[in-house]
């Protein structure tokens, strides 16, 4: 039997304020869980507020320490609402943001615009209209031809020059899933360097008047496990550089990294470490200047899920069960694939941790499905958990980034609740969706 948290097998996917509360029950930042389902209902989304503010500091100590001017900025695809972009200004950080919405959201939390990066591969008209009004934004990472056209125009007529940086596609593999590839030439995204793409954008960036070019941006995918093809991306980024500064001009005055640095979700994962990440993007990125004699850039980096994904935890109703005999046992929760849609997409797994006794020992061996009705809502497959009760309460860490992101009202589920604690306190941050909030949409 496991006598504290530490030597639980998986506690590197907790969230660093988790442990037992009095009641012998999990708590998440000195709240018991049974008592926050209990005010807030399931399934329900809790945020360690300060698991998320520490983690904010330790990318921009990391990466502060090891390049003289660095811009951490967290990917609001990840997951965002008003109360998560104040704390992202509280704590200094930059936001990419690939919608209007997003923006709109940064700017309804008064978070300061020009440190808002918008990045996306068909940024609509409007939208473009949007981040150039209320005083603009700090970048647009343009991603192809038609962007750039559409924005060089609508810059123009309004008699400014829009900071951007060029999106380039840099032929690197990531060693990641396929649906989360992106720096590779079969890409919907960013401007080819293997094709001769990226050095026209160069050039008609660096031509047109109402478009400043400040650097380049390349993002490789996610989640990355290695480090390898950041060095990589940091030769050939620097080296096509080099190629523009003598044939064009061109000044390389930022360069984005991009994010996608991995989080670990299982026992069995390790990610590297926030330092190690660090370290190898700016040793390899100050040996690919010195290779091919360029000046310093900025740096700015873009993390998402290593940066939300263990601050949060899902947390689930037990209820139907289902035993076949020599196959399978279902053991079913009040959630799924609506709120966390990544199992059955990606194929993603998770921990399961029984909220009631989390220092039981695993007796059997289960699949934790989802409530809605496809077959392919499963949460997780092989889950070793004690004999789960109908009743009990069941949370899923690290599940802080894409799940509620890419949550949906299949079924016409209702989208859970999200509640942030903090030294014993907690606080509703998003109240749960109502009916009457899927119906307002009606045209009766």
């Amino acid at each position: 039997m496991y006598s504290s948290l530490d030597g639980l097998p998986y506690r590197h996917v907790l969230s660093h304020n988790a442990g037992i509360a009095p009641s012998g029950r999990l708590s998440v930042g000195g709240c018991d869980l049974r008592d926050l389902a209990a005010e807030f209902g399931t399934p329900l989304y809790v945020f360690d507020e300060a698991d998320f503010r520490a983690t904010c500091r330790e990318f921009r100590r990391e990466f502060e320490a090891r390049w003289p001017a660095v811009r951490v900025a967290y990917a609001a695809k990840a997951f965002l609402c008003r109360g998560l972009a104040r704390i992202l200004a509280e704590e200094g950080l930059g936001m990419d943001v690939v919608s209007g919405a997003e923006l709109a959201t940064a700017r309804a939390a008064g978070f300061p615009g020009e440190n808002v990066y918008f990045h996306g591969n068909n940024k609509l008209p409007a939208e473009l209209v949007g981040a150039l009004g209320d005083g603009g934004i700090g970048h647009v990472v343009v991603d192809n031809f038609y962007e750039l056209e559409t924005l060089a125009r609508l810059a123009s007529e309004r008699g400014i020059a829009q900071p951007v940086m060029l999106r380039v596609s840099p032929n690197v593999d990531p060693h990641t899933h396929t649906k989360t590839t992106t720096g590779v030439l079969d890409s919907k995204f960013g401007f080819a360097i293997a094709t001769g793409d990226a050095e026209r954008g160069v050039k008609l960036a660096m031509e047109a008047k109402s478009l400043d070019l400040r650097g380049l941006h390349v993002h490789l995918g996610s989640p990355i496990f290695e480090t390898e093809p950041y060095e990589e991306a940091s030769d050939v980024m620097c080296g096509f550089a080099a190629r523009m500064a003598d044939t064009h001009g061109f000044g390389f005055r930022e360069y984005s990294p991009g994010g996608g640095f991995a989080l670990a979700y299982t026992r069995e994962q390790r990610a590297p470490s926030i330092a190690a990440y660090a370290e190898v993007l700016s040793t390899s990125l100050r040996a690919s200047l010195d290779k091919h004699r360029l000046p310093e850039p900025s740096l700015h980096v873009e993390p998402g899920r290593s940066l939300i994904g263990r601050s949060m935890m899902a947390v689930y109703t037990v209820g139907a069960r289902k035993e076949i005999p020599g196959v399978r046992t279902y053991v079913s929760v009040d959630g799924g694939m609506a709120d966390n849609i990544r199992p059955a997409i990606y194929g993603s797994k998770y921990e399961a941790i029984p909220v009631d006794r989390p220092l039981a020992e695993p007796e059997e061996t289960v699949t934790l499905a989802g409530k809605y009705c496809e077959s392919g809502d499963i949460l997780i497959r092989d889950a070793e958990v004690p004999r789960l009760q109908p009743g009990e309460l069941v949370g899923l860490p690290a599940s802080g980034a894409y799940n509620l992101a890419m949550s949906s009202n299949y079924n016409m589920a209702l989208r859970p609740a999200i509640v942030a604690v903090a030294d014993g306190k907690a606080r509703l941050m998003v109240r749960r969706e109502t009916v009457e909030d899927l119906m307002a949409r009606d045209v009766v």
